[in-house]
């Protein structure tokens, strides 16, 4: 009797564990041909290694001998440190490696490692017992992009991982304190510059400017400069400390022309630019949203900047390449000047008859009539005179003829002739 093989392999997302560590699973629907359908959970490590343990049983399938015989598809290894992002991002390569490696040869696809592998196991169906204070969290990929080779996920935010740089020291109960080199998922990114950060089963608020990307100095969503600027009011006062602030009143309304994601906005003041805590501004136009217990901390004092914090240590060579107020302020005025100059090509001309009416004082006036009257009529235009009925009759249609000739001849064309354009 021939054993039971599996015949479909379909990848439905992933799953955040916290217990005994912060780790994913990979949630694997297999379909039997014994017609059992089973759910099954294997981290990407073991994955591959199963991948690694398939080409060395199948050398000339995996290419090994000569490259153009290789049919195994090829998978990724697995990165030094797994994080959410990653693990999210590797779905469609998965799903795609599971659906060609069930369309091989029977000799491969329904052999016996393929069938250990996807076996359930004993931790499937009881998985290890879950964090005292974090519930496990689960990812679902969506079919239709599964099918695509593309991740699309519903469910929890997407989380990415970034660095601590300093060392820092909560000043509220919704706060986080870290330490320097410690990794951090995060939950929330606000425009104030306070991200809701979580490292290990804590969780809080944290200033960006403490916070580095794992992949590079450059933050990727931070938007480029606008010189034409955003109209926001001042909610609150403030007093400029460093010399790259600006100074302003509540109520004062100004232009945003940069936004940046530690929460200090370049903002313009006429001519005068400067760094101003954006949590202190409100875009003119929106309605107010009500604040909780959990943001109330956040609107009464600004974070950190950047220049502020001492004895950075940061994992990137390059630092992120950040303008100078010097640049902020050149720029700026050399945008003024521009839409200075289009504002005044764009000023509508003078109308011909105003025109005519400024050059009517070279016209010399007419004998015997005083020159404001002159200067009158030379203001208004000429008004041609009314052509003949004749002529009018001529360059009329032959149905305008036609009614014309009706009515004189029902008794209606008495008289000197009417033509009514």
């Amino acid at each position: 009797m021939e054993s039971v093989y599996v015949r479909h392999v379909e990848l439905l997302g992933f799953e955040k564990r916290f217990y005994p560590s912060q780790h994913y699973v990979y949630m694997v629907l297999v379909k039997w041909s014994d017609l059992s359908e089973k759910l099954i959970y294997r981290k990407y490590p073991e994955i591959y290694t199963f991948h690694k343990s398939l080409k060395e049983m199948f050398p000339i399938e995996a290419g090994d001998i000569d490259a153009k015989d290789r049919i195994i598809p090829s998978l990724p290894a697995p990165k030094w440190f797994d994080n959410q992002k990653t693990t999210e991002t590797r779905q469609g390569t998965l799903a795609g490696y599971c659906r060609d490696l069930i369309a091989l040869p029977p000799k491969i696809s329904r052999c016996q490692l393929v069938r250990e592998f996807f076996q359930v196991r004993p931790e499937d169906e009881n998985p290890p017992a879950p964090h005292p204070y974090k519930r496990n969290e689960t990812f679902v990929m969506s079919k239709d992009r599964a099918r695509d080779n593309k991740t699309e996920i519903t469910g929890p935010i997407i989380l990415e991982t970034y660095r601590v740089i300093a060392d820092y020291k909560q000043s509220s109960k919704y706060e986080l304190s870290l330490e320097v080199g410690a990794l951090v998922d995060i939950v929330e990114k606000t425009t104030n510059g306070w991200w809701f950060c979580q490292c290990d089963s804590r969780r809080g608020w944290v200033p960006a400017s403490y916070l580095e990307p794992l992949e590079g100095p450059e933050e990727g969503e931070e938007p480029e400069p606008d010189y034409e600027g955003e109209l926001y009011v001042a909610t609150k006062g403030y007093e400029a400390v460093e010399d790259d602030e600006l100074t302003l009143v509540a109520g004062e309304t100004i232009e945003v022309i940069h936004k940046l994601l530690d929460g200090w906005w370049v903002v313009r003041k006429g001519e005068q630019t400067g760094h101003y805590p954006s949590m202190f501004l409100f875009k003119t136009g929106e309605k107010k949203e009500a604040t909780n217990e959990g943001t109330a901390f956040r609107r009464q004092t600004p974070p950190p900047r950047r220049s502020t914090i001492r004895n950075i240590q940061s994992i990137h060579a390059k630092g992120r390449n950040k303008m100078s107020q010097d640049a902020y302020r050149r720029n700026s005025r050399r945008y003024l000047q521009q839409r200075g100059q289009r504002a005044s090509r764009e000023r509508p001309k003078q109308p011909p008859l105003l025109e005519r009416s400024n050059n009517s004082e070279n016209i010399a006036p007419k004998p015997g009539v005083p020159q404001s009257v002159t200067e009158q009529k030379e203001d208004l235009p000429a008004i041609p005179p009314r052509p003949s009925p004749e002529l009018i009759l001529e360059r009329c249609t032959e149905d305008t003829r036609k009614k014309v000739s009706i009515r004189k001849a029902s008794g209606e064309g008495d008289g000197p002739t009417k033509i009514t354009l």
